[in-house]
């Protein structure tokens, strides 16, 4: 079983390789002579001309050393750059900036991110016509660019995310709420910047990669739309908002708040890397290790729970299914939610974990001999957590009852950390600086391959 669960883990680990994000810019981006190529937009080298680099995001680090790889040494001298990246994630760049705006693991807005956006807005308002801004932006940048507006203190908007999360919201209900209460968001980044030209690197961590929801489209063109904002406070946690953010959104709509005012900057926005990218990468290795793939998709939502349990009764009824030296695959992408139960004990675990151990529980009332389940964040982190998701199998099980462990006591309470601590379920790798949400891998294989 160890054989295959090391499979799964290289299987895993080709889909997160596939994302990294300086692979993702060198492919995008080209310098030709004096300009500068990505897709359609190109932009070109004047004599006064300068690169100013801003962004946020837990690809940021990666993305900006990228481009400081791209860039010919006398464009490099002319540019500057300021990018909020997770602390962990920090390192020391030639002219970029890498800015710790919030702590590893936390996936909240922080004082630190509010002064890193501050310094951002800085950047591109001083921007002129000649200019080229060069934003980078991936998953987790919501929290990393926080700029509330005037009467809502930075610590009430968090507390709001945080309710919002616990409640089980969508990324699109989260940042719907989170434009609505932001100056960069929403295309504020886009609307502040005085570059002649703007061009956006994205790598996408929502499902269908609609540009406004990467990260709140801060260099979308878009209006923010208080009204649905109120809407989901209304229906997630209409007890829990404070009256300033009801202020400040109900002040909007009395305003009439406009955006859509002539924007001077030209500008495009480019997906550069996706979830598709990492299951197709996933996929191709799996062949490569003599598994047969019988089902690859990206983009899949639902609840962990739900998901967990389907993809374990599914690997159990291939099972059933295989020849003797048969072994196949399946692999999919997307984003699971939680809800997370109401409990006064301690718990700790992510959505990646959540996945796991509801298959496990699964397994767990089966004989799982030749099976292998795994979910892992592609950033590295699930949840606040220092692991990136769990691995399943039979031996792992045999351990958890060896133990004693219960598996329905854990994941009743979203306390899958400590389960999967105590068997040596977890999947550690530490930040992988790229973001395009989950991945898991199951592997079935007959019983003479598991033995």
């Amino acid at each position: 079983m160890r054989v295959h669960r090391q499979s799964a883990i290289e299987i895993w680990k080709a889909g997160v390789d596939a994302v990294e994000s300086r692979r993702l810019v060198s492919n995008a981006i080209q310098i030709d002579g004096d300009q500068l190529v990505c897709g359609s937009a190109a932009w070109r080298l004047k004599e006064n001309s300068r690169i100013c680099v801003v962004g946020a995001g837990k690809a940021g680090a990666g993305m900006a050393a990228g481009i400081e790889l791209i860039l010919p040494e006398v464009w490099l001298d002319r540019t500057e750059g300021w990018v909020n990246v997770p602390a962990d994630c920090v390192t020391s760049l030639r002219q970029i900036h890498l800015h710790a705006a919030r702590p590893a693991g936390v996936n909240e807005p922080t004082e630190a991110g509010a002064e890193g956006t501050r310094r951002i807005l800085d950047l591109i308002e001083n921007l002129g016509p000649d200019d080229l801004c060069l934003v980078v932006i991936s998953g987790g940048g919501s929290a990393l660019l926080p700029a509330p507006p005037a009467g809502v203190s930075l610590e009430e908007k968090q507390q709001l995310t945080r309710t919002l999360m616990h409640s089980g919201a969508t990324i699109q209900e989260l940042n719907c709420v989170r434009r609505a209460l932001s100056e960069v968001k929403g295309g504020g980044l886009l609307r502040a910047c005085g570059a002649g030209q703007l061009i956006s690197l994205i790598i996408s961590d929502v499902i269908g990669d609609p540009l406004d929801t990467i990260a709140s489209g801060p260099t979308v063109k878009t209006q923010t739309d208080p009204q649905s904002a109120i809407a989901v406070l209304e229906e997630r946690c209409p007890d829990d908002t404070p009256d300033s953010i009801w202020k400040a959104l109900r002040l909007q709509i009395e305003e009439q708040v406009d955006h859509s005012s002539p924007i001077t900057t030209s500008y495009s926005n480019h997906i550069i890397g996706n979830n598709s990218t990492s299951v197709s990468a996933a996929t191709q290795k799996a062949s490569e290790l003599g598994y047969r793939v019988i089902s690859s998709q990206a983009d899949l939502d639902g609840d962990a729970d739900e998901i967990g349990k389907s993809l374990a009764k599914r690997c159990l009824d291939e099972r059933n299914l295989l020849s003797p030296s048969e072994r196949v695959c399946v692999i999919e992408g997307g984003e699971p939610t939680v809800s997370l139960a109401k409990t006064d004990l301690p718990r700790k675990g992510g959505r990646n974990q959540q996945v796991v151990l509801a298959a496990a529980q699964v397994l767990k009332q089966a004989d799982s001999y030749g099976i292998t389940i795994l979910s892992g964040g592609t950033d590295g982190e699930d949840g606040p957590t220092d692991a990136a998701g769990a691995v399943i199998d039979a031996e792992l099980l045999a351990i958890a009852e060896q133990e004693s462990l219960a598996i329905d006591e854990f994941l009743s309470i979203n306390n899958s950390y400590p389960f999967f601590e105590a068997v040596g379920g977890l999947l550690k790798t530490g930040p992988t600086h790229t973001n395009v949400m989950d991945l898991r891998v199951a592997l079935v294989c007959s019983q003479d391959e598991a033995e």
